[in-house]
């Protein structure tokens, strides 16, 4: 199989890349895979994933939030809280348009997200946001990102965030894949077609990895990787009330991260987004109900996240 020398270049760097200890991330990459649920990578199929997870902290059972569906997972995952909060109950959802308003409204008339807590209180803070799924971009504020783009497929979206991270280096960065999802629906969760869907998402993730190495900032950034909702197996419907629908993949390398650890607290996609606050040191509303996922880092790290406030 051809590989791209930016996937050879992110998989090896999985590989040398040991940050030392009592450092913390100054920058941070979320890669969110549409419909991935509760996936364990298959290390001779997916090398980046598996890298990622033998290089950080991990755990196959954190929850979404109900219901299963797109929309209030997403939200949940940026916003730090749940569709009760936020009021992204469905993928009917629109800013302008819902049935249960958000609790507290910020930049743009939504609840607020990670983007727009970063910029009030990172003016400066390089921000971009790329993603595959056209409804992603009105989840967020966009005038709090500087780049958003709506990606023409998954290796459009990955080219355009590669060459986003090659010219501006970004403090954080999100990239949206919806491919796996699209295959699940037309041909199942956890056929052939559906692992050479999420093979080719951990190509695109070592294209990122790659990006980063060869900008030189890897060894300063947190790399996360999660998904909004799994299916039951076999199943091209999600929705229900499942736990192989609620459960999803939530993993996390980078300097400060304990390697290879399984996190064994409870954790939610809303602690997606105060994980990240976290880690840049942020106010977090008092909205959120996310809380970051503290047992990822060792303890050096945490003393000195505590220290840079």
């Amino acid at each position: 199989m051809r590989r791209s020398l930016a996937f050879l270049c992110g998989v090896a760097a999985l590989i040398v890349a040991t940050p030392a200890q009592g450092q913390i991330a100054r920058r941070v990459v979320v890669i969110g895979i549409d419909g991935l649920g509760a996936y364990t990578p298959r290390p001779s199929e997916n090398p980046s994933l598996d890298g990622l997870r033998k290089r950080g902290a991990w755990t196959m059972h954190a929850r979404g939030v109900m219901p299963t569906s797109s929309s209030p997972n997403w939200a949940s995952m940026i916003m730090g809280a749940g569709p009760e909060q936020h009021g992204v109950t469905s993928n009917d959802w629109e800013p302008d348009a819902f049935d249960i308003p958000p609790s507290v409204s910020g930049p743009g008339a939504i609840f607020p997200t990670i983007f727009s807590l970063l910029r009030e209180q990172r003016p400066s803070a390089k921000i971009g946001c790329f993603h595959d799924w056209d409804d992603f971009g009105r989840l967020l504020e966009r005038k709090a990102v500087d780049r958003i783009e709506d990606g023409d497929g998954p290796d459009d979206t990955v080219a355009r965030a590669v060459r986003y991270i090659r010219s501006d280096e970004p403090d954080f960065l999100f990239v949206q894949l919806d491919h796996v999802d699209h295959t699940a629906h037309e041909r199942g969760y956890g056929t052939k077609e559906f692992y050479t869907a999420v093979a080719q998402a951990d190509r695109l993730i070592g294209d990122l990895l790659g990006a980063l190495e060869e900008a030189g900032i890897l060894d300063e950034t947190a790399v996360l990787v999660t998904a909004d909702h799994g299916f039951p197996n076999g199943s091209k419907k999600h929705g229900g009330n499942t736990p192989a629908e609620l459960e999803i993949t939530w993993m996390v390398a980078g300097p400060g991260v304990r390697a290879g650890h399984e996190i064994e607290t409870p954790v939610n996609t809303f602690d997606t987004a105060a994980t990240i606050a976290w880690i840049f040191q942020l106010d977090p509303p008092e909205a959120w109900l996310g809380r970051p996922v503290l047992e990822a880092f060792d303890e050096s790290a945490a003393r000195t996240s505590a220290q840079r406030r």
